[in-house]
Parts: C-alpha cells; structure tokens; sequence
C-alpha cells in the first residue's frame, strides 16, 4: 500500500535514525512510502508564534503538493509536524475564505482533501492487520510508553483518544511482546524547544520522567517524537548533572522496537546512533530487580553498560 510520506526537518537531520527504522520496517509491514515532492519545513516550533499566515502557509503547500502527488493519507511522523500539518488542515477547512488565500499565498490549488496520519494511526493499522503474525524475535522487555504533549495536544486533532491516560504505544508495545508499565509521566513535558534557550529546564522535566520510568522497572523509554528522543538521550548528560543519577536507561523510537520485533538488523533502525547505548540487562539481573535485589531500580538498566 502507498502511503504519502513528510519527514520534515528532524527525519533528515538530528532524527536520522527514526527515518531509517520506517523505511527499514515499512517493506515489512506491505507499506510504500512515498515522500511529498519539493517539501519545505513546516514552520515548527516558532512560526505560529511570529506571523499566523506564514504558520498556515508553510504547513498548507505541504499538503497542497500531497494532494497535487495524489496521496489520500499522509504519513507525519514528527509531532511537531503533525500538530502543525493538522491544525492548518482543520483551521482552513474551518474557513473557506482564509483557505483561497493562503491558497493565493503559496501559488498552489488546495482543498484539503489529504489526511494527515501519525506515526501511531499508521502502526496501530498495521497492529490490527497482522503485527502479531510478522514477529520474529518478541521484544520481551518491561518499557515505559512515552507520549509527551503533542501526541495528546490538543485534544481535538490529537492522534490518541485518551488524552490523559493514552494507551495506543501501549497496544503496538503487546503486538510485539513488550510488557508496558503503569506510569505517572508519560504524558508529561519533556521540555520540547528549551532544549536549545534553556537546557537546565529540560534537564529537570527530563529526569523527572527517567526518574519514574526507572524507578518502576523500565528497561526502555519508548517514544514517537524526535524532540522528546533528543531531550531524554542527547540531553542525557545534562540530566545526570542536573539530577545526581548516572541513568543508563535506553530511549527507543516506536519504529526500532517494532523493527527488532520484526527480526531486522541494529545498524538499518539507526539504533547506532543513540547517544545512550541500547543495551538491556540479562535475565537474571530482571529478575533480581524484581524482587529487590541486585542493582537498584532507579539504576535504570542494572546490568546495562553505563555511560561516558
């Protein structure tokens, strides 16, 4: 099935890895993405803050050539990019008037009639339609599902239908037998853009949610966003200077998890180049930190190799 495909800015430079694990398990799942000819950056995070018709005009040619490239859905699979993809298509549906100016505006016919998809609207499909069935070796791990805020905000376009308590990473996370644990962060803020202007505070929203996820068994933090992956792996030195714990605990992309669970190859799904080593603990040491003993739960990953 061809699906269109917008990797924005992240998918092609500090995300490279979550680009690679889609078009590594795409193939695999019967999906052919196609990406959106001549795309520009969408506008995230500072547009909307500056000029409210550029914030409408970047995302609106997006989806103007998806419609000219004939694509019914689109794949976004940036949550930045999703809110601003979405929320442009649901404010110009919404205004018939705007909708023929910005169409002016960008030079290009637009009528909306492309969907915009999450990464987790396109996997929960796959999950229902056989994931089950494709799985090679079942990723038996305890993770902490980690949505963050634009996943669930706003409530009326986000992806996921409980937005205080979402469960859909938690039902791909069953399909390839992960064990998900109950947890209090997982829709909380990671700092997302401060982690440039103000990187103490992400240090400090961004331990707290390791520090959870730790403390209640994770052995990885699972993610569909490429902000939050930067602030809970690249950043994780700052957290550590920040909150005293030296955590070896992993961050994986949804798509990496789905990847291994599908058999394919570390090196194709990028997870070389996480800055925390994916590495897991034996399974003597999980049972040990089950029960209390051995290495501390708020160790992270026990028997994990710490890091530089």
């Amino acid at each position: 099935m061809k699906v269109g495909f917008f990797p924005g800015c992240s998918l092609e430079g500090s995300s490279r890895e979550y680009n690679e694990s889609l078009q590594a398990i795409a193939p695999a799942l019967g999906l052919e993405l196609c990406e959106v000819p001549d795309w520009n950056c969408c506008g995230a995070t500072a547009a909307h803050t500056l000029n409210h018709k550029l914030a409408l005009a970047l995302p609106a040619r997006i989806l103007a050539l998806a419609e000219q490239a004939g694509f019914t859905d689109l794949l976004v699979p940036c949550s930045a990019c999703l809110v601003r993809l979405a929320s442009t298509r649901e404010e110009l549906r919404q205004n018939e008037a705007l909708r023929r100016e910005i169409s002016a505006v960008i030079e290009l016919p637009y009528t909306g009639t492309t969907r915009v998809l999450s990464v987790l609207d396109m996997l929960l499909t796959c999950a229902r339609d056989g994931l089950k069935d494709r799985v090679r070796q079942p990723f038996a791990h305890k993770v902490a599902c980690y949505y963050g805020c634009y996943l669930t905000r706003p409530a009326r376009l986000a992806p996921c239908r409980r937005t205080e308590d979402p469960q859909e990473m938690e039902e791909l996370m069953r399909a390839v037998g992960a064990e998900p644990i109950d947890w209090a962060f997982k829709v909380e803020c990671c700092g997302a853009g401060l982690s440039v202007s103000r990187l103490e505070t992400v240090a400090e929203l961004s331990g707290r949610i390791l520090a959870d996820a730790a403390e209640r068994g994770a052995e990885a933090i699972v993610v569909a966003c490429p902000m939050c992956h930067t602030n809970l792996d690249l950043r994780r030195a700052a957290i550590v200077r920040r909150r005293g714990t030296n955590w070896s605990l992993p961050v994986l992309y949804v798509s990496q998890v789905i990847g291994l669970a599908l058999g394919l190859k570390e090196r194709a799904l990028g997870l070389h180049r996480h800055h925390v080593p994916v590495r897991f603990p034996a399974a003597a040491t999980r049972q040990a930190m089950e029960v209390g003993a051995g290495p501390s739960a708020s160790d992270g990953n026990g028997a994990a190799q710490r890091e530089g």
